[in-house]
């Protein structure tokens, strides 16, 4: 498959401007392409300065990634307040895939965010609670690369409807690729089962959608897969993605 917008120089080199017009085409052009096709333009235009992000819900976009470049960066933000199945997943992509994994942390422990901000900040501010623990981190660790890939699919609620498969990440200045934005749940199950790919044990068991431990239960019955995610509060995203 040709790439397009394929840059002839560096794309470290380009300027904001250039690398959103870079992103906006290749969104363009993109738009129906193969998820594996997405990445082998991502890592042929960027090469070492993209990465993959994972939340070690499952290791399908790693999976895919290591396919168009083995080797590449896979990213996994370690809050201090995951499930031992999540680490569990991310002990393992790290074995058993041609991947590189890079766990970023916070600034503080768990223990130095109570006591400066008081226990359960995330019961009682949520959304500072995901600033410190995945934005910040999220925003130092990418501040290498110049594009960054991501697993949001336009089904899994209204709010990532219209994720690009490649767009413009305002927020950080960066392309950011979500080369499975047109999957359904069928589609990654089907990929899972053909290709053997890591899964967290936790979706075998009610979760839909895998986060920190104290933001995140078991679906009830017709709920959308990350209605579990800061159940009954208006919040629906940690940061990470608007």
């Amino acid at each position: 498959m040709s790439h397009p917008g394929i840059p002839a120089t560096d794309p470290g080199t380009l300027s904001d401007d250039a690398l959103r017009a870079l992103a906006e085409q290749a969104g363009r052009d993109l738009e129906d392409a193969d998820a594996l096709d997405i990445l082998r333009w991502a890592t042929s235009t960027f090469g070492d300065r993209f990465c993959v992000t994972s939340s070690m819900e499952d290791a399908v976009v790693a999976h895919l990634a290591s396919r168009a470049r083995p080797g590449v960066d896979v990213v996994f933000l370690d809050t201090g307040y995951h499930f031992p199945e999540t680490i569990g997943t991310r002990d393992a992509v790290e074995a058993v895939m041609d991947v590189r994994v890079l766990t970023l942390t916070p600034r503080q422990s768990v223990a130095e965010q109570d006591a400066e901000y008081g226990p359960k900040l995330h019961d009682r501010d949520p959304d500072l609670c995901c600033a410190l623990r995945k934005v910040a981190p999220l925003a130092e660790g990418l501040s290498n690369y110049r594009a960054w890939a991501t697993g949001l699919r336009r089904d899994e609620s209204p709010t990532r409807a219209h994720t690009p498969v490649v767009g413009w990440d305002e927020k950080r200045r960066k392309v950011k690729v979500s080369p499975i934005a047109r999957w359904t749940q069928d589609d990654v199950d089907a990929y899972v089962a053909e290709h053997g790919v890591l899964t967290n044990p936790l979706l075998m068991d009610g979760y839909g959608s895998v986060g920190c431990a104290p933001c995140t239960r078991r679906l009830l019955a017709g709920e959308d897969a990350r209605a579990g995610r800061w159940a009954g509060r208006a919040k629906t995203e940690c940061g990470l993605h608007g």
